[in-house]
């Protein structure tokens, strides 16, 4: 698992997260959220995700707040 922290959100249901040491931040979707709402996140908590591969390049999978 990777850690980052929530640089966006939007109200369609989807975010980024920037990673220290990356330029790009990671897309993610609601689709990948375990066990927290996307209404329950805000700009600046930190999560743990796996980077996965999508359509349109790497993304975000398994997202989860960060302990």
């Amino acid at each position: 698992m990777q850690t980052g922290t929530i640089a966006r959100l939007t109200d369609s249901g989807y975010g980024f997260i920037s990673r220290e040491g990356e330029e790009k931040d990671l897309f993610f979707h609601t689709n990948e959220l375990q066990d927290v709402n996307f209404d329950d996140l805000a700009e600046g908590d930190k999560v743990q995700f796996e980077v996965g591969e999508g359509p349109k390049g790497p993304n975000a999978v398994n997202v989860s707040r960060a302990e």
